[in-house]
């Protein structure tokens, strides 16, 4: 398989560059792909970052994403329990495709383009049907900055109502951390997606012959939380609003995702985390994401009516929780002091 790209270079004429994929052009032969920009040349995106060195060409396919049949036209890539490094590049979580009978919707797209490009691939690997909607279940940076390369190939990206004005917030600050943590050449072409379709409350998207639910949520893991809800397989895809062996993050209010989770607990038999594995049995799969949270708020409000400052406190609030979680070192202490400030004020 054969694909268009143009050369991205972080400055012109410099030499850390990225050939950056160009949707819609592939073809079986180089002479397909070719004659497919010469009868309608590709139009370049504007990168905000990095300077377009020559014209389109066509290369051999590049890296497509691993992703398992999970259930009956839904497939999920499990992304590493990790932080965004230069070595894993941000693969660090979970995403989705759901195919119906007319076209595709992706759920989240990954911390970087080169992700969203891999994603790509593995979609055309598997159908041609058209990507019409890319859903955003949260704000988080390792969710949402796929998305471009999915959007230019003619996909409405979807999110919760108030997550054009989170991602106004943090972009700017998202992106530079990743150029740190990843690397400034795999962070190339990387832009902030353009949110095109907002969901205030609850909104359904029509693949044909597959209806999806999206429904916003109140602040819970974030601010600005959506999950997707597959009726033809019963599958709840929850976002970040899950993690499974990953240490939760809370970025929203430890109340309100205690109170989402319970509401979640009737939704299907099935679900997709944002991070963990791919599929767990639901509402089972929940159980130690509920407990986690029920401990950090116990042990937050102990601490509260005990007196202790903040400082002290985060060093032990759910310390008990620590064998049962990656990563936790690295999470648990902001989620204390996130639960500490919103629960002193009971």
């Amino acid at each position: 398989m054969f694909e268009a790209v143009v050369m991205l270079c972080l400055a012109a004429g410099g030499d850390t560059c990225r050939d950056v994929l160009l949707p819609g052009y592939e073809g079986g032969t180089q002479a397909e792909c070719a004659a497919r920009i010469a009868a309608q040349p590709p139009e370049v995106p504007a990168f905000s970052r990095g300077s377009v060195e020559g014209d389109p060409r066509c290369v051999s396919a590049g890296p497509v994403l691993d992703l398992a049949e999970v259930a009956p036209g839904l497939w999920v890539h499990e992304g590493l329990i990790e932080e965004p490094d230069a070595e894993n590049g941000g693969d660090v979580s979970n995403l989705a495709i759901v195919i119906g009978e007319d076209s595709v919707a992706v759920i989240d797209s990954g911390s970087a383009r080169w992700i969203g490009e891999s994603l790509w691939r593995a979609i055309r690997a598997r159908t041609d049907l058209p990507v019409s909607h890319v859903i955003l279940t949260h704000v988080h940076p390792d969710h949402v900055f796929g998305a471009s390369v999915l959007a230019e190939a003619g996909a409405e990206v979807v999110g919760h109502e108030g997550l054009p004005r989170a991602l106004a917030d943090r972009e700017e600050n998202y992106l530079d951390s990743l150029d740190r943590l990843v690397g400034a050449q795999r962070m190339l072409g990387t832009e902030p997606p353009e949110v095109t379709e907002t969901v205030t409350d609850t909104a359904e998207i029509d693949l044909g012959g597959r209806v999806l639910r999206l429904d916003a949520w109140p602040a819970a893991h974030t601010t600005v939380d959506l999950t997707v809800f597959d009726a033809a397989t019963g599958t709840l895809l929850a976002g970040d609003l899950l993690f499974h062996r990953h240490t939760p993050a809370l970025d929203g209010s430890l109340r309100g995702w205690q109170a989402a989770l319970a509401e979640l607990e009737g939704q299907g038999t099935h679900v997709v985390p944002g991070h963990g594995d791919a599929l767990l049995p639901w509402p089972e799969g929940g159980t130690a994401l509920k407990r986690y949270l029920d401990t950090l708020a116990r042990d937050t409000r102990a601490a509260i009516d005990a007196g202790e400052r903040l400082g002290e406190a985060v060093k032990h609030i759910a310390e008990s929780e620590g064998d049962a979680w990656a990563l936790f070192d690295a999470y648990n202490p902001r989620n204390a002091t996130v639960a500490f400030t919103e629960l002193e004020w009971e």
